[in-house]
């Protein structure tokens, strides 16, 4: 992964370009999300410019090096990955799962990788903050460009869906940092253990978003009927492109 927040979202931003399934999704909402967050950097928005970067850089490490394949991917990861080339699972749904698996599992680990330099995990704590802000700018922005490819998200956002999604984002990276405090104080061997724990929990919520209750699967189906069944056309309008 590249040094700087640029090249960071430049290398997600390609990620999603090649991608010709629904993997093409998560990448490109995380490549609109990490140049929001280049852009709140570069107008010091946040307390400490260098070390969010630097943050945000040893994040996406998490996702980039997993999908290609110099690390081991964690078993959530594998549940998102798996049903790629599922078309009977809304749009939302592979979103869904790749938020779960970097913001659940990932976003815990990140931040004890990044205190563990630092030698300190309070001081991440007001740039982690604000990071919720630069989420709910960019998420208006991909539902505007998501509603070209599902029309059910649209109608979804305007009876409050977005802030659902806003508010189970921010209880999401919450407990994310609760993890994170438990964890930084764990040797070696109790952190692999809750590593391990942790990455089984967060495949059981994998589970979850792809199999919904049975009386909410004819609704997932119509759904379905109202979408963009191409996933590179997908992709490209969440990238905010207008042609693919």
């Amino acid at each position: 992964m590249g040094a700087s927040i640029s090249a960071t979202a430049a290398q997600l931003q390609q990620i999603a370009l090649e991608s010709t399934d629904a993997r093409g999704y998560f990448a490109a909402l995380y490549a609109r999300v990490t140049s929001r967050i280049g852009a709140a950097i570069e107008s010091d928005r946040f307390t400490d410019g260098k070390h969010m970067e630097q943050f945000a850089c040893a994040f996406a490490d998490y996702y980039v090096l997993a999908l290609e394949g110099e690390v081991a991917p964690p078993r959530c990861w594998r549940a998102a990955w798996e049903v790629a080339d599922d078309h009977k699972l809304l749009i939302v749904q592979h979103l869904l799962l790749g938020i779960n698996a970097h913001v659940n599992h990932d976003l815990a680990l990140a931040v004890v990788e990044v205190a563990a330099l630092r030698g300190d995990v309070g001081s991440i704590r007001p740039d982690f903050n604000a990071v919720n802000e630069v989420l709910a700018q960019t998420y208006d922005e991909v539902v505007s460009d998501l509603g070209r490819v599902s029309r059910w998200a649209t109608a979804a956002s305007a009876i409050g869906g977005g802030d659902a999604f806003n508010f189970s984002l921010r209880v999401a990276r919450e407990q994310a940092w609760r993890a994170a405090i438990e964890m930084h104080t764990l040797d070696d061997r109790a952190l692999r253990e809750y590593e391990a724990a942790l990455d089984t929990m967060v495949s059981g919520v994998a589970y979850l978003i792809t199999t919904p209750a049975r009386l909410a699967r004819p609704v997932v189906w119509l759904a379905r009927r109202f979408e963009e069944r191409d996933p590179v056309v997908v992709t490209h309008r969440l990238l905010g492109k207008a042609e693919a």
